[in-house]
């Protein structure tokens, strides 16, 4: 295994001849039940050749990545499941048992036709917008997104602030996000926007020392670096908690909580 794949706990491609979305907010729902291991989602998108599928598989296999695939052309599911099967790859085809089930129940052959239930109107491109707006302002790497976006997660690090990104993204809401570091002035950005825009994601100490320690682990690195000790974390969870009330936001705790729920209490608040 290489040194990426090495410092994540599961690695998982998701592979589509159309755009992917369908699997990945499957694997996203699915992983949440897990929280907090450390995963990886990539998409392999409009795959319209077996030799694509070959190559994915290869990729998985040095990886030990498992492949969630949507795949409605027949030969390529049949290459992909053959392939997965040959080379060891954990494969799960999401969509192959629902068709077959349809098809037999409604009588006829499905169309086998990618990308049906993505009509490219104005709301699928929201859609994109919103997940390209993520990925841009994530962590803070550009605070210009601070004033642009719908919505701004502020907390310390691993409080799952690029998840929720990502995950309100595909719910067509922008979103930025900022790491609150007692080193780091924050933007002013912040204190000039409405404080109705603003999250602050909140964690309970003992809580995230756990989640810090596996981090460090997975990382290779020894467990008692300063990043996971406590009192750094409860000078961390001082600091954010004074900017979060000097902001006047909503704060949320992410304790135990999964991505979907915190992301519901986000939606419901800003709508």
């Amino acid at each position: 295994m290489n040194s990426e794949s090495s410092s994540r706990d599961v690695i998982i491609y998701v592979a589509s001849d159309s755009a992917g979305d369908t699997g990945e907010v499957v694997v996203r729902a699915a992983i949440a039940q897990f929280h907090p291991v450390d995963s990886e989602i990539r998409r392999y998108s409009f795959i319209q050749d077996e030799a694509t599928v070959k190559r994915v598989v290869q990729q998985a296999k040095s990886e030990q990545a498992i492949i969630l695939y949507t795949l409605v052309i027949p030969h390529l599911r049949s290459s992909i499941m053959q392939l997965s099967e040959e080379m060891g790859v954990i494969s799960i085809d999401l969509l192959g048992p629902l068709l077959g089930s349809l098809e037999q129940r409604i009588g006829r052959m499905s169309r086998h036709e990618p990308g049906l239930n993505h009509v490219l109107d104005a709301d699928y491109f929201r859609k994109v917008e919103a997940v390209e707006f993520a990925v841009k302002y994530d962590d803070a790497k550009d605070t210009s997104g601070v004033r642009k976006a719908d919505i701004v997660l502020v907390g310390v690090s691993r409080t799952s602030k690029t998840p929720l990104s990502m995950y309100l993204a595909h719910r067509k809401f922008k979103v930025a996000n900022v790491p609150l570091v007692p080193e780091i002035k924050p933007p002013d950005e912040l204190f000039s926007i409405p404080s109705t825009k603003v999250i602050g994601l909140t964690i309970d100490t003992h809580y995230l020392n756990i989640i810090r320690k596996e981090r460090l682990k997975a990382l290779g690195l020894p467990d008692n670096a300063s990043y996971a000790t406590t009192e750094r974390i409860e000078r961390e969870l001082a600091y954010a908690q004074s900017i979060m009330k000097r902001i006047g936001c909503l704060v949320i705790d992410v304790s135990h909580r999964a991505v979907e729920e915190t992301a519901s209490l986000i939606m419901e608040h800003v709508k």
